[in-house]
């Protein structure tokens, strides 16, 4: 298959770039930067358990999407707020039977794409002003996927896998189709689990469930999730933002396989595990907080549920965010047990 990874040198786009490589696939990494520049005198690298000291992948390396030609399939895994600056070259490598699966955190800007009912074709404004991504994919392209698996960048082009394998898709209206079992084929040949869902958006949202609770929790107090889920004040604010959360899903017609507790305890048994948003906060990267918190907020305006918790938790957050991307630097707090 023809494999078109945008965001293909950061961690996820590594690891499928490589995985989906060592597969047979054609595989073209659009990179840039310094990660452009490693990964051409390099390659790309994966180390995993099985391969402690790295693997790399055959794959084609451009700084342009526009270089790239018409794709079988276009997988889309920079940050939400990275997606709409490069959404005005993506037609020039999609075609009418292109696939694309974009692979961003928290409420994607298809949420509404073949949704049906009254709210299709809602524009989400905070992660796709104006509609400029709506405007530039077209939805029957597109298929939507949860990303579950945790990976790090251990230095420009290379990637280091902590953990899952998990990437659960299905197609924005709830059918079954051949191109989604495609895809699914695809991953599960390059090492991956990838469940066909008929209701892929409660599967967004219950992931999302725990990013828009932990990680902004994680980034203004620099706990990992054990210390958050036994403190018993961030643990009742985690509880109280899932349920604001999960009145603002009812009303969407949502509803979610696990209660609140169940996911919280889920939590705090991965340990002292540091978030990827308090990773971004120690490294100096931008903060996912329009797609994670402010989506859920906007979506919560739209159904008429107040979420006055998240709405705190953002005004911090973005700040936090802007005051990051003002200092160009991060903020680590260096303790003994702290793990990534």
């Amino acid at each position: 298959m023809k494999i078109c990874i945008i965001g293909g040198g950061g961690a996820i786009g590594g690891f499928l770039a490589v995985q989906l490589a060592r597969a047979g696939n054609d595989v073209t990494v659009v990179a840039r930067g310094v990660t452009y520049e490693a990964i051409k005198k390099n390659g790309l690298k994966l180390i995993t358990d099985e391969f402690p000291e790295g693997v790399t992948g055959d794959v084609r390396l451009l700084d342009r999407v526009v270089d790239a030609g018409i794709q079988d399939l276009v997988i889309l895994t920079m940050k939400a707020h990275q997606l709409a600056p490069i959404a005005e070259f993506l037609p020039h490598v999609i075609g009418p039977d292109t696939v694309v699966v974009p692979m961003q955190n928290g409420i994607p800007y298809w949420y509404f794409q073949r949704h049906g009912g009254e709210y299709e074709n809602r524009i989400v404004e905070i992660v796709d002003p104006h509609g400029v991504i709506m405007k530039a994919i077209d939805p029957r392209n597109v298929l939507g996927c949860v990303v579950y698996p945790a990976a790090i960048t251990a230095a420009p082009g290379v990637i280091k896998h902590i953990e899952g394998i998990r990437f659960p898709i299905g197609e924005l209206d709830g059918t079954t189709t051949e191109r989604a079992q495609k895809i699914s084929e695809t991953f599960i040949a390059a090492g991956f689990k990838s469940p066909i869902l008929e209701n892929i958006r409660s599967e967004i949202w219950l992931k999302l469930w725990g990013n828009m609770t932990f990680n902004p929790i994680s980034a203004l107090t620099h706990g990992t999730l054990l210390e958050i889920c036994q403190h018993p004040q961030t643990r009742e604010l985690a509880h109280d933002m899932m349920v604001e959360a999960q009145d603002v899903a009812h009303k969407l017609g949502i509803t979610f396989r696990l209660g609140i507790d169940k996911r919280i305890e889920g939590a705090e048994k991965v340990g002292r595990h540091k978030t990827s948003m308090l990773q971004d906060v120690e490294a100096g990267r931008s903060l996912e907080a329009d797609a994670l918190i402010g989506a859920v907020i906007e979506l919560g305006v739209m159904v008429g549920v107040p979420t006055p918790r998240l709405k705190t938790v953002f005004a911090l957050t973005a700040l936090l965010g802007q005051s990051i991307d003002d200092a160009k630097a991060g903020l680590s707090l260096i303790r003994p047990g702290n793990q990534h």
